[in-house]
């Protein structure tokens, strides 16, 4: 097996946040999922977009989001989603490469527009986000260079994207790719609807070993087992999956890999501002260990940190110097 090129690949929803402050009356108005995510068509994204009040705009996507905090932590990676032809695409690609994230998928042209996620942030900071894919939706298996995947030592999915039927057999190629390889697999499971709507698809990759790290949170593990114990449930998949890591937002997090487990406590918060990206720079962090073969309660720790630097502000990307700020944690 030949040296990796890149500590991480990952492919994901090219999308825009829009991002907001709202009151909680405004999520019950527009009969929104209150802290959770939905997908919209187009028109819905329009009316949403009306309804919010002055926005902060930044590329995202799950994904995508974990890279940037991998980039800062000085993580070598590479990014594999579709935009659209259009102003968002553009600043999409712009925001990814300053990151220090390669990014080569070839643009689509035409409709649909680039994806954008709008997100509605109450005073308590938990974020509820209403998602319109775009053209990342339209990611054909002929634009994955099998090459870089290949070069990737870990290939890590978002569970956001394994919706739509194009993307998805895309992913399903790639884990092709990168198990010839010698690879390894990452997965984040994004959403319990996703799982209700995949879960047998989720079961039977991890049944056939083609997932070798799971991130899931607490809702999210209910679903995939059908078990609303956690530790019943944690006990009950940990078998099947080499590494599984699961966040249980305030009270931590736990980790197996092989029959070894460790839990970390939240890292403590002055105050939660935006859980925008909070799952996403936990992986970041973890992902940012495991790279280097560092102790599993290490890889957690990482997590815990990164994730707490990002719900200390808006937006789903570091705003701090994530090198410094784990050498000063750590």
């Amino acid at each position: 097996m030949t040296e990796p090129r890149y500590d991480v690949i990952a492919i994901g929803n090219a999308i825009v946040d829009i991002i907001a402050a709202c009151e909680d009356e405004t999520i019950e108005e527009l009969e929104l999922n209150r802290g959770g995510m939905t997908l919209v068509d187009a028109p819905g994204a329009d009316r949403l977009y009306e309804a919010m009040g002055p926005a902060t705009e930044k590329s995202g996507g799950s994904a995508a989001n974990t890279l940037a905090g991998l980039s800062q932590l000085g993580t070598q990676c590479a990014f594999i989603g579709q935009v659209a032809d259009d102003q968002f695409g553009k600043v999409f690609a712009h925001d990814i490469r300053a990151a220090g994230i390669d990014f080569d998928t070839p643009m689509r042209e035409g409709d649909p527009p680039t994806g954008r996620c709008l997100i509605f942030v109450t005073s308590d900071g938990e974020r509820t986000m209403n998602t319109f894919l775009g053209a990342g939706q339209y990611l054909p298996a002929t634009a994955l260079d099998e090459s870089l995947i290949a070069s990737g030592a870990i290939l890590y999915l978002e569970g956001y994207l394994w919706d739509p039927e194009e993307p998805r057999k895309a992913m399903r190629r790639a884990i092709e790719v990168a198990r010839a390889a010698g690879r390894k697999v990452a997965f984040t499971a994004s959403e319990s609807f996703v799982i209700e709507r995949h879960g047998d698809d989720f079961r039977d990759l991890i049944d056939n070993g083609m997932i070798d790290i799971l991130f899931v949170n607490e809702s999210e593990l209910a679903t995939l087992t059908g078990e609303p114990d956690f530790e019943k449930g944690f006990d009950g998949l940990a078998p099947k999956v080499p590494c599984l890591v699961a966040t249980r937002s305030a009270k931590g997090a736990v980790a197996d890999a092989g029959g070894v487990r460790a839990s970390v406590a939240a890292e403590p918060v002055a105050k939660v501002i935006d859980t925008t990206g909070a799952g996403d720079q936990f992986a970041a962090g973890f992902l940012s260990g495991f790279a280097k073969d560092e102790p599993l309660e290490k890889c957690l720790r990482r997590g815990a940190i990164a994730a707490a630097e990002v719900i200390s502000h808006y937006g789903p990307r570091p705003e701090t110097d994530m090198q410094k700020l784990m050498a000063e944690k750590l």
